[in-house]
């Protein structure tokens, strides 16, 4: 009975974290289209050089201790001992709210010497708005991590989507503001960086009220328990927090962790460094070097949906194999591992496949014209290597192997070092892209040979290659004849060729795609009854009818 309401308590947190994170991650992409519509490609170029560097230092200055705390607190809690957790949020918040404070201020100070490195002066105003952010989001991530230990997903939901609309409506009041002041490219791109530190502040805001309410139902409980030991001196030394925090734990945990969550952010770091120098290496003056990096860039949000999807879910993978594995449960842990990685596969290759059909109706719609759509095409595949890869990096981690992901992904983005240099020359931004699919499926497939060799994953060669292959086949013909019908409809209609016909085209092929993938899941077996049954909400309703219509033995 234990096991079937933990069961149950993981898949509803990651229902609820994966609609927080489509929704989240929908905003996030609907800030980036206007600014590049507005401030242009080039201001786009600045923004997308910018972003990972503050996604990275964010990293960093996180010290990977969120996870360590998820960690830790969900094994406290199965040796009900709540008292260690909260002791471990402590000491983990205040580590994580010098470390932010600290990069803020070497990151604001030093913005001359981080552009030369790039090799861009363009980008030193939206480095120093960038810094701002680092104050607040590291406490709010290390608040994150306290509650999803205890396997309650909502006040991370919440505070995600409340962080991504405070982020978005800043940035666009801003974007708008300096639009309309004049504001060069430079300019508008800091404003926009500007956003993080908004959305953190709001997130943080949210999380502080879920600690307090927190707080307030347990508090009269733990004021009866620590009264006695307060009336004495060595009773106030056995209250402070330090004491039995296992801050050594926490940081060899962690630190390996933080590598690990380089992974996407440290690849796109690579783009930074190698991509504006060589094309401006290949006659490119700096500004044209900075919008061809812009429209590089164009895809990446929509890959960002699918894996911060995996993102937001492997939080919730790390905590529950940590208690698998501290009640030795063998088959549970072989059992998510191995369900977990099937189905992440396939939803990043059908997001890839969907991507590179529909890049050039989906590119038009989005950003005005079909600039760049064959490096759309290649950056699509990235989504199934990074989602793979996110969260068998997750998986390993949960289960402690902590630093072999780390180091498997730091050889990703050495190989991705290398093909930049190799190809980007020769192809432009699509020999970028074309690096970063490689690195991509390199991390994933370094990562899921750790998990085969470990024993916790069975590999069939039908379900991972053959039946997906059938199924994606199908979604692309699908969503390319409907796009393609569409497209034709509307030239018909005498509306073809604009950004609305566009967006109809990708809409329409979307759903075909879509539905293909649904019935072609159940009709190739690649979703069982149980699995559907184990969905929260509309799972059991659907399975019953799907057996009604014998799509199910």
């Amino acid at each position: 009975m234990t096991s079937n309401k933990q069961g149950s308590k993981l898949l509803q947190g990651a229902f609820i974290l994966s609609a927080a994170a489509i929704f989240s991650k929908l905003i996030g992409t609907l800030q980036k289209i206007p600014l590049q519509n507005l401030g242009g490609d080039a201001a786009f170029g600045i923004y997308n050089t910018v972003y990972p560097l503050y996604t990275i230092l964010v990293t960093v200055a996180m010290l990977g201790l969120p996870a360590a705390i998820s960690r830790f607190v969900a094994e406290a809690s199965a040796a009900q001992d709540e008292q260690k957790g909260r002791r471990v949020l402590l000491l983990s918040a205040c580590i994580t709210a010098v470390s932010g404070l600290v990069l803020g201020v070497l990151v604001y100070t030093g913005a001359p010497l981080i552009a030369v490195w790039v090799g861009s002066s363009h980008i030193i105003p939206a480095l120093r708005s960038s810094a701002w952010g680092l104050a607040v989001v590291p406490l709010m991530a290390a608040l994150r991590g306290y509650f999803q230990g205890l396997h309650n997903m909502m006040p991370t939901a919440v505070s995600q989507v409340v962080e991504q609309s405070v982020r978005v409506a800043v940035m666009i009041s801003l974007l708008l503001y300096l639009s309309a002041a004049g504001a060069d490219a430079a300019g508008i791109a800091a404003g926009a960086l500007l956003g993080p530190a908004g959305g953190g502040l709001a997130g943080l805001a949210v999380m502080l009220l879920y600690w307090r309410s927190h707080r307030h139902r347990s508090g009269q409980r733990d004021l009866l328990l620590q009264a006695p030991l307060l009336k004495s001196r060595e009773g106030l030394a056995a209250a402070r927090p330090e004491q039995g925090v296992p801050a050594r734990q926490l940081l060899a945990y962690g630190l390996p962790v933080m590598l690990g969550a380089l992974a996407v952010p440290l690849i796109g770091l690579v783009d930074v460094f190698t991509v504006p120098r060589l094309l401006a290496g290949s006659g490119s003056s700096g500004t044209a070097a900075m919008a061809q990096f812009g429209i590089y860039n164009r895809g990446l949000p929509l890959v960002q949906i699918v894996t911060m999807l995996a993102t937001s879910l492997s939080v919730v993978f790390i905590p529950a194999l940590a208690e698998a594995k501290y009640q030795r449960d063998e088959a549970l842990i072989r059992s998510r591992i191995t369900l977990s990685l099937r189905w992440f596969w396939l939803l990043g290759l059908a997001a890839s496949v969907g991507l590179a059909v529909l890049a050039e109706p989906v590119n038009t719609a989005l950003y005005g014209d079909a600039a760049g759509s064959s490096t759309m095409t290649w950056l699509a595949f990235t989504a199934a290597g990074g989602t793979v890869s996110i969260i068998s990096a997750a998986l390993l981690q949960g289960l402690g192997a902590v630093r072999a992901p780390a180091l498997t992904l730091l050889a990703a983005a050495a190989l991705k070092a290398a093909l930049n240099l190799l190809l980007v020359p020769q192809q432009g931004i699509t020999g970028a892209a074309i690096a970063g699919v490689a690195a991509h499926l390199f991390a994933a497939a370094l990562n899921v040979l750790l998990l085969y060799r470990q024993g916790y994953l069975r590999l069939r060669f039908a379900d991972a290659l053959l039946k997906p292959a059938a199924l994606l086949a199908g979604l692309g013909l699908a969503a390319a004849a409907v796009s393609l019908g569409a497209g034709r409809a509307a030239d018909a209609a005498g509306f073809g060729g604009g950004r609305t016909a566009a967006l109809a085209q990708s809409l329409l092929g979307v759903l075909a795609g879509c539905a293909v993938f649904a019935i072609g899941a159940v009709a190739l077996r690649l979703l069982s009854e149980s699995e559907l049954r184990q969905l929260p909400g509309f799972g059991p309703r659907l399975a019953d009818k799907l057996k009604k219509l014998r799509l199910f033995p």
